[in-house]
C-alpha cells in the first residue's frame, strides 16, 4: 500500500458522504458504519463517541479544530464527546503536531508511528490506529500533522469521512446519526500538491454585503471565522478578503488576528499591493494613486501595511495597477513597474528586518499586467508569478513545461466577474468539467504554487468551490475518471446515497444549461422562436429539471430540505424561470409584430407571472429557508441588463401590444419566418422536409381580430399528414410526411388554408426523399447540414504519443474532446492525431465545416492555438484560434460560451465522405463538428445532432 493514498481511492474516501456506504469501507483508515471488531478503532460505540485527546500546549488553531471535531462527533452520535489531556480513557482520538505533542513524539521515537513521509512536509498528516499508545489508553486513532495546518486537515478529514459535510453550516447540510462508527486498522497519510489554495470574496455587493451586515453587523471577525473554518474544512489555506469598500485589517483588527490563529494565510487581491485594501487609500491616502507624482505617500502607505502584517502568515501582493482596479496609463513603462516592485521589496526588507525573499510574495499578471510581462518586465525569482484567466474561465498564459523558479507559478481563476461583456454574479454558471480541464492544464504546465478563485458572494458557488479546492489539494488524484464521479460523490455527501444519482444529474444539467449562456446575458432574442424549435426545447429542458427537482424534494427527509433548496432546487427553478421570462418576452414581441393581438397579450401575461415568480423565489430563499438564515443572499439583480454593468433593480421587460382588427380575421405564420400573412405579400413556403431530417414543419394559425375565426386545412397530396384539419383560434399545425408513400427525389406538396373570414392561403411544402443507400454508422445530411457531437467520432487516431480523450458533460450540448498529454509539442499539420467523422452527403458543391470549440486562449504565448480540417484526401486547412481579451471576437466567444471557426471545402461527388480534424496545438477542446450548406437555418445552440444510419 503506498504511503500516500492517491488516485481514485483517495477521492472515493473523500466522498463517503452522509450515508457512509459499506462499499466505501475499504483500505487503511476507512471510516465505516457498525460496531468495531478485531483491530478496528471504535470511533462511536452505542451512541457514545471516543474521547478526543490533545496536548494543551499545542497551537491554538489546532486546539480550536479539535473542538470542532468534538462538536462533529456529537452531531454524528448525538452525545457529547469528552476532551482528555492526561487521564486514561481506554479509547481515544489523539491529535497533535509533530514536536508539540508528547504522546505523538514518543510514538515516533519508539518507531510505532511512521512519519517519514510526513515530517518536514508542508501541511501533511497521518492517521493511524495504534494499540496502547499511552498509559491508560488501550487503543487510539492517532492524527499527527507535520505542522499545525497538517494536523487541522487530519482532523477535518476525519470529520468529513464520518459524515459531516464542510457545508454543514454554510448550506445547512444535516448530519446523519450513527450509533456505531469504526475506523479500520492501518495507516493513511496525505498532503497537498498545490502550496496555496484559496478563494477570493469579491463583487460582494449587494448580496453578501446585505447578508453579512444583517447577520454579523459588518465584515468583522465573527463573519470571517466562519469563512476560515469553511476554507480549512475544504482543505484550503488562503483567502483574499472582500474588498468592495471594505478593508480586512482596518474594519476589524481581530480579523487578521483570528486568521492567524485559525491558520489561514491572508493576502490581498491582484490590485491591492503590500497588504493594504484599496479602500484604505480612500480613507488614509494623501494625493494621487500615481507613483510618478506621489511616490513618498505611496511608500508610507505600503510600509504601514507591511508593519501591520507583523508576524502573521501572509502572501504579499507586489506590483501596481491603476486606481480602482483599472489599467495604468497606456505609456506606463515596464522600467517604472520594476522600480515599484524593487521599492516595495526594499520596504519589506526594512520593516521585517529580513531578506525580502523570506517573505512570500506574489505578482498577479492580471489583464494588462500580463502585457508588461510579455514585453519583458521581470520580478525577482522568489516572487510567485500568478497567471490569470480572462475573467471567464479561460486561462490566458501558463509557464513553459519544465520551467522553474523559486517562487513558482500560480493561477487566478473566476466563478464570478464584474465587467464586459456583462457581469455574471447571480447564480453558479460554472461547469465542474470545464474548470477541471483548465486547471488540469495549469497543473500539467507547472502552475503548482498558488490556485485562487474569485467566488463572488461565496454562495451559491458551493459545488464549484468544492471541486476547485479538491483538485487543488491533489491534482494528480483528480483524474478524468475521478472528476466524472465528483458531482455524484458531492451529492451523496450532502444528501446521502439514496438519491445521489438523480441529484448529481440535476446538478450537472443545471450547470450545463447555465454555462451555455450566463443568465445575465440571456435576452428575448437569445433562443430562436422560429428555428429548430429551440426556444421550446430550452424551456422544456428547464421545466423537466424543475419537475425532477420537485420530485426529489418531495421524497427527501424533511431535515434535508433547507440544503436541497439552496444547492439544487432554487438554482434550477430560478434559472429556468428567468429563461422562460426572456423567451416569453421574445414571443410577445414577435407575436405583436405579426399582428397576433390575443397571443401577444397572453405572452405578456406569462411574462408578468414569471417576473412575479422570480420575486417569490427570492423571498423563499430569504425568508423560508433555514428559518430566514440567508436574507439578501439572492438579492443580486439579474433581469434588466442593458449593458455590461448590473441594473440598480430588476424591472419588468418592455412588452409589446398589437391592436386587433374588428371582427374575425385569420392570420398565418410559418416555421423559419418572422413575418406573417396577410402582412406580407410573399407566398408562404415552408423549409423543406427531408426523409432523414426533422419529423415535421409547422404552420401557426391565429386570430388577428377581436373575434375568433374558424379555419380548415387541406393537404394536396395523400402522403402529407396534418396534425389538425379544422379548428378555431390560435393553433400550431404540424405537417409531416409518410415517406413510404412519398415520391422519390424532390417534390412539392401544398396545404390550402381557408378561413371563415374569406382568407384563402396556399402554403408550399417542398420535400426531399433521397433513394441512395447509406452505409451504417454514417451521419446523414439533411435540412442543409450534418451536425455531430464531437464525442461521436468514427475513429480517434493517436499519433506520436498523443491520444484523444472525451470529457463527458463539458460544453453546451454533450461533451468535449481534447488531446493528452497537454504538454506534447505541436504536431505537423496532417501528421498528428486526428478524429474522423463518417458522413453521407447527397449533393456536391461548396460546404462549410464549422467546429464548435471551447473558447480556449493560447496559454502558450504563441500566435493562437491551431487545428486542421480536411475532407477525404483533400488538403488540410489550418485554423488559428487567436482572439485576445480586448476584441469583439473574444467578447462574442465568452458570451456564447464557444468559439466557432469555419473552413470551406469543395465536395466533388455525392455519397460517403470522411471529415478529419487534425491535432496541431495542445489545448483545443472540440464540442461539435458541423457541415453546413449555404442557407441552412441557424440558431444559438444550433440543430439537434443528425441521424446516423443503422
Amino acid at each position: 500500500m503506498p504511503r500516500f493514498v492517491t488516485g481514485l481511492l483517495a477521492l472515493c474516501l473523500l466522498w463517503l458522504g452522509a450515508a457512509l456506504p459499506a462499499a466505501a469501507c475499504e483500505g487503511p483508515g476507512a471510516v465505516c458504519p457498525g460496531a468495531a471488531s478485531g483491530e478496528a478503532f471504535a470511533l462511536i460505540a452505542s451512541g457514545r463517541p471516543a474521547v478526543v485527546r490533545t496536548d494543551p500546549g499545542d497551537q491554538a488553531g489546532l486546539l480550536r479544530a479539535v473542538a470542532d471535531l468534538r462538536g462533529d462527533l456529537e452531531r454524528v452520535s448525538g452525545s457529547p464527546s469528552p476532551l482528555g489531556h492526561d487521564a486514561g480513557e481506554g479509547l481515544a482520538v489523539i491529535v497533535g503536531t509533530l514536536g508539540r505533542s508528547a504522546v505523538i513524539d514518543a510514538l515516533v521515537a519508539e518507531g510505532r508511528l511512521d512519519v517519514s513521509d510526513v515530517a518536514g512536509q508542508w501541511e501533511a498528516f497521518v492517521q493511524q490506529v495504534i494499540d496502547n499508545p499511552a498509559p491508560g489508553v488501550d487503543r487510539a486513532l492517532i492524527i499527527a500533522g507535520s505542522d499545525m495546518r497538517g494536523a487541522i486537515y487530519g482532523v477535518y478529514d476525519l470529520s468529513e469521512r464520518m459524515g459531516v459535510s464542510p457545508w454543514v453550516w454554510w448550506a445547512d447540510v444535516p448530519v446523519a446519526r450513527q450509533g456505531d462508527l469504526h475506523v479500520l486498522p492501518g495507516r493513511r497519510a496525505d498532503r497537498p500538491r498545490v502550496r496555496y489554495r484559496g478563494i477570493f470574496l469579491n463583487d460582494e455587493n449587494p448580496a453578501l454585503y446585505g447578508w453579512v451586515n444583517e447577520t454579523f453587523g459588518g465584515f468583522n471577525h465573527h463573519f470571517y471565522t466562519r469563512v476560515f473554518e469553511l476554507t480549512l474544512r475544504l482543505k484550503g489555506n488562503y483567502l483574499w478578503p472582500a474588498m468592495w469598500g471594505k478593508a480586512f485589517s482596518d474594519d476589524d483588527p481581530l480579523n487578521a488576528v483570528m486568521a492567524n490563529e485559525y491558520g489561514v494565510v491572508i493576502g490581498t487581491s491582484h490590485h491591492e499591493p503590500m497588504m493594504r485594501a484599496h479602500v484604505e487609500w480612500e480613507r488614509y491616502g494623501v494625493g494621487a494613486w500615481d507613483y510618478t507624482t506621489n511616490p513618498d505617500a505611496l511608500r508610507r502607505f505600503w510600509r504601514e501595511g507591511v508593519a501591520r502584517m507583523g508576524g502573521h502568515e501572509s502572501l504579499v501582493t507586489v506590483g501596481m495597477r491603476g486606481d480602482g482596479d483599472e489599467a495604468m496609463t497606456e505609456d506606463t513603462a515596464t522600467a517604472l513597474l520594476e522600480t515599484i516592485v524593487a521599492d516595495q521589496r526594499a520596504i519589506i526588507a526594512e520593516v521585517t528586518g529580513r531578506d525580502p525573499a523570506e517573505t512570500p510574495q506574489v505578482w498577479a499578471l492580471y489583464k494588462e499586467v500580463q502585457d508588461y510581462y510579455d514585453d519583458g518586465m521581470r520580478v525577482p525569482d522568489d516572487v510567485t508569478l500568478l497567471f490569470a484567466d480572462d475573467n471567464w474561465g479561460n486561462i490566458r498564459r501558463l509557464p513553459a513545461p519544465g520551467s522553474e523558479r523559486p517562487g513558482g507559478y500560480g493561477v487566478y481563476f473566476h466563478f464570478d466577474y464584474v465587467g464586459g461583456p456583462r457581469n455574471y454574479k447571480w447564480l453558479n454558471t460554472t461547469q465542474v468539467e470545464r474548470t477541471w480541464e483548465q486547471m488540469n492544464l495549469a497543473w500539467e504546465y507547472g502552475a503548482d504554487r498558488l490556485w485562487i478563485v474569485n467566488v463572488g458572494d461565496l454562495k451559491p458557488m458551493e459545488l464549484p468551490i468544492s471541486a476547485f479546492l479538491a483538485q487543488a489539494w491533489n491534482p494528480e488524484a483528480m483524474t478524468l475518471e475521478a472528476m466524472n464521479g465528483f458531482t455524484r460523490g458531492w451529492a451523496a455527501q450532502q444528501f446521502g446515497e439514496s438519491h445521489a444519482d438523480e441529484i448529481a444529474d440535476l446538478l450537472r444539467h443545471y450547470t450545463r444549461y447555465n454555462s451555455r449562456r450566463k443568465p445575465e446575458l440571456i435576452g428575448p432574442d437569445t433562443f430562436s422562436l422560429i428555428h429548430h424549435d429551440e426556444a421550446g426545447r430550452v424551456t422544456a429542458d428547464w421545466a423537466d429539471l424543475a419537475r425532477r427537482a420537485d420530485a426529489v424534494r418531495a421524497v427527501l427527509p424533511p431535515e434535508y430540505d433547507d440544503a436541497f433548496v439552496q444547492l439544487v432546487w432554487f438554482p434550477i427553478h430560478a434559472s429556468g424561470n428567468l429563461t422562460a421570462l426572456h423567451v416569453e418576452t421574445g414571443r410577445n414581441r414577435l407575436y405583436a409584430a405579426q399582428g397576433r393581438a390575443g397571443a401577444a397579450e397572453a405572452a405578456a401575461g406569462r411574462v408578468r407571472e414569471l417576473f412575479a415568480r422570480d420575486g417569490e423565489l427570492t423571498r423563499i430563499y430569504h425568508e423560508d429557508v433555514a428559518d430566514g438564515k440567508w436574507p439578501h443572499m439572492m438579492s443580486q439583480t439579474h433581469i434588466s441588463y442593458t449593458y455590461w454593468q448590473q441594473p440598480d433593480e430588476d424591472v419588468l421587460p418592455d412588452l409589446a401590444e398589437a391592436a386587433p382588427v374588428a371582427g374575425a380575421a385569420l392570420g398565418l405564420a410559418i416555421e423559419g419566418q418572422v413575418w406573417a400573412w396577410p402582412r406580407t405579400p410573399e407566398p408562404p413556403r415552408l423549409l423543406a422536409l427531408h426523409r432523414h431530417g426533422v419529423e415535421s414543419r409547422w404552420i401557426d394559425l391565429f386570430d388577428r381580430g377581436d373575434q375568433p375565426v374558424a379555419w380548415t386545412l387541406e393537404a394536396s397530396e395523400p402522403w402529407m399528414r396534418l396534425s389538425a384539419t379544422e379548428g378555431r383560434g390560435d393553433t400550431r399545425v404540424r405537417i409531416s410526411i409518410d415517406w413510404s408513400a412519398a415520391p422519390e427525389g424532390q417534390a412539392e406538396g401544398a396545404v390550402r388554408v381557408r378561413g371563415a373570414d374569406g382568407a384563402d392561403i396556399t402554403v408550399i411544402a417542398p420535400i426531399l426523399n433521397p433513394v441512395a443507400s447509406v452505409e451504417p454508422g454514417r451521419f446523414i445530411e439533411a435540412d442543409g447540414h450534418v451536425t455531430m457531437e464531437a464525442g461521436h467520432y468514427a475513429r480517434a487516431v493517436a499519433a506520436h504519443g498523443v491520444e484523444w480523450r472525451v470529457i463527458p458533460g463539458l460544453g453546451r450540448t454533450l461533451s468535449g474532446v481534447t488531446t493528452t498529454p497537454s504538454t506534447a509539442p505541436a504536431s505537423e499539420p496532417g501528421e498528428g492525431a486526428r478524429l474522423e467523422y463518417d458522413v453521407h452527403l447527397f449533393t456536391p458543391g461548396e460546404v462549410e465545416v464549422r467546429l464548435v470549440l471551447s473558447p480556449t486562449l493560447d496559454f502558450t504565448g504563441g500566435e493562437g492555438l491551431r487545428y486542421g480540417v480536411s475532407i477525404g484526401d483533400g488538403p488540410v486547412q489550418i485554423v488559428t484560434m487567436n482572439p485576445t481579451d480586448t476584441d469583439a471576437a473574444w467578447e462574442g466567444d465568452v458570451a456564447n460560451a464557444v468559439a466557432v471557426h469555419v473552413t470551406r471545402h469543395r465536395i466533388e461527388t455525392a455519397g460517403p465522405h470522411t471529415v478529419r480534424v487534425w491535432r496541431i496545438d495542445p489545448g483545443v477542446v472540440i464540442q461539435r463538428v458541423m457541415i453546413v450548406r449555404d442557407g441552412a437555418p441557424d440558431s444559438y445552440l444550433g440543430p439537434l445532432e443528425s441521424a446516423r444510419a443503422e
